[in-house]
This record gives structure tokens, C-alpha cells and sequence, in this order.
């Protein structure tokens, strides 16, 4: 359909098996991820990225620990190992993904003192990144969700498409969560509750 979209979020080597905050089964997404791309006509890709020495990475802050939380000018932020740095195979995207399709590439967490988890903005949730006016300049108002991590990137994501005004679905078989403390959970409901359809296809 020419105004619908696939977004698949952060497919990267770092979220995969393997990588410095690998998602458990990350890589397990790539073939029905590539199915869908190959289905659909206007493909958007996100990418991590950021800057060696990056604000949300835990070595960034003496005596922090990964997956702790840290409170930044924007808010709590929790510490990651450091990740997706630019230009390292660790920011490549899955060898496996049939990306080459994308029209758009989306980068994010390049600005050194902010993370973006959301496609459309920075943790600030006011510092955009371009998407939605390039989706509703390019007519497209129906979207579907894919990619790693269901409970950071892909929800954050969700939430903003839906505040845009798109009609956004999350395939739930098409991405895998990191789940910190029952987040996986806590931001099922989030999106259920904001609007967004949940799908889950691994069963039929």
C-alpha cells in the first residue's frame, strides 16, 4: 500500500547475539523481518549511533554500573554498555538483513550529551529527528514497527508514532525485548493503552 510504512528498529550487530548488549534471540527476527520487507513498498530503517564516549554509556560515568540508572538534565537515563559506536561493525547493521531496500536511514544518539531510544525524538522528547515530516511529506500515514528492543527503541517509538498521528502496529514476533525489571511488560501496556496495535503472528 503507498501509505503505509515498514520501520525496522535498530537491527544492529551490537543488539544481536553476540554484540555489547545483545538482545536474547535478536538475530532469531532477520527472516520474517526480510519477509516483511520484501511485502512492503516504502521500507525506514533506524540506526544507533553513536559518538565514542557518549553520555548514556555507563564508562562514561566513574563508579556506574551498566543498567543503573542516572539522572541527565532530560530526565533518568539508564547506563549502557558502551554500543553502536559510529562507524564500528558493532553499528553495522545484522549481515542477515535485507536492508539495501531502505529508503530512508535514520541515525540516532549521535548528539553526545542526549540518547534517543524513539525514531521520531530524542529522550528529551522534544528534540525531533525529521521522521514524521518526511513520512507525512511522503503521504504515508499507516505504519508497522519491527526490530530490537521491544521494551526500549521499538515502544518509544510506538508511543511517538501514535502521539504523531499514524496508525502504528507493533509485530511482536518481529522483535525481542531486553525486559530491565518487567519493562517489557510495563511498556506492552503502555502502548496498548496509547493505542497501538499489538500483533503477534508466531502462532499461525
Amino acid at each position: 500500500m503507498a501509505d503505509e510504512a515498514l520501520v525496522v528498529i535498530d537491527l544492529q550487530n551490537d543488539f544481536c547475539p553476540g554484540g555489547a548488549l545483545a538482545v536474547a534471540g535478536g538475530d532469531e527476527i532477520v527472516p520474517l523481518v526480510n519477509d516483511l520487507i520484501r511485502r512492503t513498498d516504502h521500507v525506514v530503517l533506524t540506526q544507533d549511533w553513536h559518538p565514542a564516549g557518549h553520555s548514556s554509556f555507563a564508562s562514561s560515568h566513574p563508579g556506574s554500573q551498566p543498567y543503573s540508572t542516572f539522572e541527565m538534565p532530560y530526565g533518568p537515563q539508564t547506563l549502557w554498555p558502551d554500543h553502536c559506536i559510529q562507524g564500528s561493525l558493532g553499528s553495522d547493521f545484522h549481515s542477515g538483513l535485507a536492508w539495501t531496500k531502505a529508503e530512508l536511514v535514520i541515525r540516532k544518539g549521535f548528539r553526545p550529551d542526549i540518547d534517543s531510544y524513539s525514531a521520531f525524538f530524542e529522550n528529551d522528547h522534544k528534540t525531533p529527528t525529521g521522521l514524521a515530516g518526511y513520512l507525512r511529506e511522503r503521504g504515508i500515514g499507516t505504519l508497522t514497527l519491527v526490530g530490537l528492543a521491544t521494551d526500549f527503541c521499538v515502544a518509544y517509538s510506538a508511543l511517538d508514532a501514535v502521539k504523531q498521528g499514524f496508525r502504528t502496529t507493533v509485530r511482536l514476533d518481529a522483535c525481542r525485548g531486553i525486559d530491565l525489571n518487567g519493562s517489557v511488560e510495563t511498556m506492552l501496556a503502555k502502548m496498548r493503552d496509547a493505542g497501538v496495535t499489538l500483533e503477534d503472528h508466531a502462532s499461525d
